[in-house]
């Protein structure tokens, strides 16, 4: 399997990461604990089964520390006690956020008032904000094919720096 485009040989594509870059580095930036933003990706992205942004957001929460119990956990969150109960409710309002398609309500105003027990206005729009884009991410590199496995940490954070 090879990728059906290299995005950043594309003026275009090169063009689209840098702004992508540039929100997930905003993201960043805010109150959002760097610990939960790496965990809402990776869940996010095992969800979609995007092997590309798996294989980044594992090895980059690694690198920042993450161990590898709670990575290897972070699919079956609901049944481990390695989350903290905000970590948990931002890990919740991911997998709703995630599947809109297969739930007719959205995200329940259960989980939105977990998460808003936990996290302040401007943490919520962030959360919301860095599901919403590793979606997207996730869309693109499975339709892009692009492959998981060759990840260096470390160059995401030289991408965004740039």
């Amino acid at each position: 399997m090879e990728p059906r485009i290299d995005v950043m040989q594309s003026e275009f594509g090169a063009k689209l990461a840098k702004r992508l870059f540039a929100v997930h580095g905003l993201l960043q930036q805010t109150a959002l604990p760097h610990a939960t933003q790496n965990l809402v990706m990776l869940r996010a992205s095992q969800i979609n089964g995007c092997g590309h942004c798996i294989d980044i957001h594992s090895k980059e929460a690694a690198a920042e520390g993450e161990t590898a119990t709670r990575l290897n956990l972070v699919a079956g969150w609901r049944h481990s006690t390695v989350f903290t109960e905000e970590e948990q409710a931002a890990l919740a309002l991911t997998e709703e956020a995630t599947r809109l398609a297969d739930a007719s309500e959205g995200v329940s105003d259960e989980t939105w008032a977990r998460a808003a027990k936990y996290y302040d206005e401007n943490q919520l729009i962030a959360l919301v904000t860095l599901i919403a884009m590793i979606n997207a991410t996730n869309r693109m590199a499975v339709t892009f094919n692009q492959l998981g496995g060759s990840y260096e940490p470390g160059l995401m954070a030289a991408a965004i720096s740039q």
